[in-house]
């Protein structure tokens, strides 16, 4: 059965999209047929019906004035993927508070405030679909990545929490596990990892292989709210177009 995803006329708005899953995933919704705008604060590749704003999504401010932007061009915001998210190392006895301050700042502060923006507009219209990730390091921790693990760990009771607030108002929330993905962060904050025995063990990923996954939850067969879509093993999608 060939996946098929129709975004025609939607409005997507993917943070962290300049590279990894969030290019990924935006560069997909664009070849839906979506209008897509990316926050980052690195620029991207250029990607046809993909355009990006340099926004630091820890900046309150900044992400209420650069949604109000997009709302003011295309008038409505459809979908929400809130991928931005940083991922420094360091043991937690020695982190600096300035890096965990800035851990949880990205990972879990930006994605509320875009959240505040973005969903308060999908209410007023009484539809959308946003997906938050998480990581599968919020269950089971790993040395040096505390800050990263709970940060992503409070996303899930974050978005649980949302969903329950918006679903009378047609509003769904989802949180997507990932898995292990072969990214540019990913080989940052693993210098020493053996991506081959991932692979032969475990399972990891490229960023095209969440893009079915997230497309899923951000399609009308999605009729969920409040739920994890956990990608345990990676398994590559066929080398096709998501569209």
């Amino acid at each position: 059965m060939r996946a098929r995803f129709d975004a025609t006329g939607d409005v997507v708005l993917v943070t962290g999209g300049a590279q990894g899953i969030g290019a990924a995933v935006a560069a997909a919704c664009a070849g839906a047929g979506a209008q897509v705008v990316v926050f980052d604060t690195a620029a991207g590749p250029d990607q046809p019906g993909v355009r990006q704003v340099r926004v630091d999504v820890a900046d309150r401010a900044a992400v209420t004035a650069a949604v109000e932007a997009v709302l003011g061009e295309h008038g409505r915001i459809d979908a929400l993927v809130a991928g931005a998210a940083v991922q420094p190392r360091a043991p937690v006895l020695a982190t600096p508070p300035e890096q965990w301050q800035r851990t949880l700042a990205v990972n879990l502060d930006g994605v509320v405030w875009v959240c505040q923006a973005v969903v308060a507009q999908m209410v007023r219209q009484r539809n959308g679909a946003v997906v938050v990730f998480s990581s599968g390091l919020a269950a089971t921790g790993f040395p040096g990545a505390a800050g990263y693990a709970a940060s992503k760990a409070a996303l899930v009771g974050f978005a649980k929490s949302l969903a329950a607030e918006v679903a009378e108002d047609r509003v769904r929330v989802n949180v997507v596990f990932p898995g292990v993905v072969d990214t540019a962060q990913f080989r940052a904050a693993n210098p020493a990892a053996d991506r081959e025995h991932w692979r032969r063990t475990t399972g990891i990923g490229n960023p095209a292989d969440v893009v079915g996954p997230v497309l899923f939850l951000l399609s009308d067969a999605a009729t969920m709210t409040g739920s994890q879509l956990t990608r345990d093993r990676a398994y590559p999608s066929p080398r096709r177009s998501w569209s």
